[in-house]
């Protein structure tokens, strides 16, 4: 049978889809419930297909978000004189929608809750139903050999040369589509680095403790700066995969790379407890009671991305106070006592960025005409309020910064204490007008992360620096 006249079979996961259902749904069920976590095990005694029932049974996938391979789509697109089957192992409850969205497909073949249908029995299924090399078959994996092996034709997709020769030892090789997964720099923004920013928050007692001319405490300093660095990614990773959905109806975190697709899901889901426990293993070379500090870090920060984050103004409380435990976490790491002053300071201050980051947020989704933020629980309407309490807590932070200076503890430490008000007018222009540059719509990103990029905020935070190194 010519080519052109066979059917030709596309699979999903990887080929059409740069992604794998699987996981998706999988992720998409944790998200909404974590403790489907422990039905896994049982699950899996009813074999891999019953799990993918479960899975596909109880979640939805907007298929009009799903990251497709527009290659494979404009191939299917053009080929119109012959049949197109979407032949997959995933369960045919989430393949249905897809199909049906894509409205390219004259045929649908997928696991049904009791047959995987994968490798060799997915190429039974298509010999059975076509005839031995009566189809041509699209796949991009290692498994789909076993498919080609019954094929007429084979297209290679996302996946490397030697594939493609080991394909052509089975059947016609018809066409191949090179990989297009992310390299390095492609994971250098999935663990969001440029966010460890934030974790210069740890170095602060150093400077406000007077031992930033100390050895040891430096290192450990440091040691502290990448444990929180580590823990930090592994948990944006995991927030990551379990946002996918809502991340692909958000116009700037659709470029995510596990949104996108540009990064395998199982890389992700291996990735994230690596760096996780290689996080742990230097906060114990640090101090247990450093460790300790980062897990009660690395807990809230995993209560924030499963659910926390959905609450009106829990959620704002807790970013406020994941920027305080790093302070905290640097004052252990060094061994200093904790500061009452730095902690209701800090605690001010980071409210209203927390506040702040949210107001960009609605911001954003008041300009692209919604009513709500996407995956938060504020309203479009609460932004008035948002930018009131934001702003009255950054300028809290500075009357307690201004009642610190006269404390006994301050003229315990700096010899020239009236030096420090300095610093109440400069923390005024900078918290003001970090506000005023949120509220011109010019501020897209995470206020510290902005705050760090931004040449006036630059030269703010300097200047304090030797405000505070002038007082000592």
């Amino acid at each position: 049978m010519n080519s052109q006249n066979r059917p030709l079979c596309v699979d999903l996961d990887g080929t059409l889809l740069r992604s794998d259902i699987l996981y998706e749904s999988l992720l998409a069920l944790l998200a909404r419930n974590p403790f489907y976590l422990f039905l896994l095990p049982f699950w899996l005694l009813g074999g891999k297909a019953a799990v993918k029932r479960q899975l596909a049974s109880r979640v939805q996938l907007p298929a009009e978000t799903l990251p497709y391979d527009e290659r494979v789509l404009e191939m299917l697109r053009t080929t119109t004189q012959r049949p197109r089957v979407l032949c997959t192992a995933s369960d045919l409850l989430l393949v249905q929608p897809i199909a049906d969205h894509l409205g390219l497909f004259e045929e649908v073949i997928a696991s049904d809750g009791h047959t995987n249908l994968s490798g060799h029995n997915k190429g039974k299924a298509l010999a059975e139903r076509f005839g031995e090399r009566g189809f041509d078959y699209m796949g991009n994996g290692r498994v789909d050999l076993q498919v080609w092996a019954h094929a007429g034709g084979a297209i290679v997709v996302n996946n490397g040369e030697r594939l493609a020769r080991d394909a052509a030892l089975q059947t016609e090789v018809l066409g191949h589509l090179p990989a297009q997964n992310g390299g390095l720099l492609t994971w250098i923004k999935a663990l969001r680095i440029y966010q460890w920013l934030k974790n210069l928050l740890v170095l602060v007692p150093l400077l406000t403790a007077h031992r930033f001319l100390e050895p040891d405490a430096v290192v450990d300093s440091g040691i502290a700066f990448l444990a929180f660095g580590l823990c930090a990614s592994g948990v944006y990773l995991l927030n990551d995969l379990l946002d996918l959905t809502p991340d692909r109806m958000h116009p700037r975190k659709r470029k995510r790379p596990f949104a996108a697709g540009t990064l395998p899901l199982l890389h992700g889901l291996l990735m994230a407890p690596l760096l996780t426990v290689l996080g742990f293993a230097l906060a114990l070379l640090c101090s247990p009671a450093f460790a300790g500090v980062l897990l009660c870090y690395y807990v809230m920060t995993l209560g924030y991305s499963l659910k926390l984050k959905r609450i009106v103004m829990i959620d704002v409380v807790l970013l406020a106070a994941l920027y305080t435990v790093r302070i905290i976490g640097g004052t252990v790491a060094i061994g200093s006592e904790l500061s009452f002053w730095l902690l209701a300071f800090s605690m001010f201050v980071f409210l209203s960025l927390a506040m702040l980051k949210r107001y960009t947020e609605l911001a954003a989704a008041l300009a692209s005409g919604k009513e709500m933020a996407i995956g938060r629980g504020y309203a479009v309407a609460d932004l008035p309020l948002v930018q009131s309490l934001g702003a009255a807590a950054g300028y809290i932070g500075v009357l307690v910064f201004a009642l610190y200076i006269n404390s006994p503890e301050s003229l315990e430490l700096y010899s020239k204490p009236k030096v420090l008000w300095l610093l109440c007018p400069m923390l005024l222009y900078w918290i003001s007008r970090m506000w005023i540059v949120s509220h011109r719509g010019d501020m897209e990103d995470d206020p510290i992360v902005f705050a760090a990029m931004d040449r006036v905020s630059q030269v703010v935070i300097a200047l304090c620096v030797v405000i505070v190194l002038a007082a000592i």
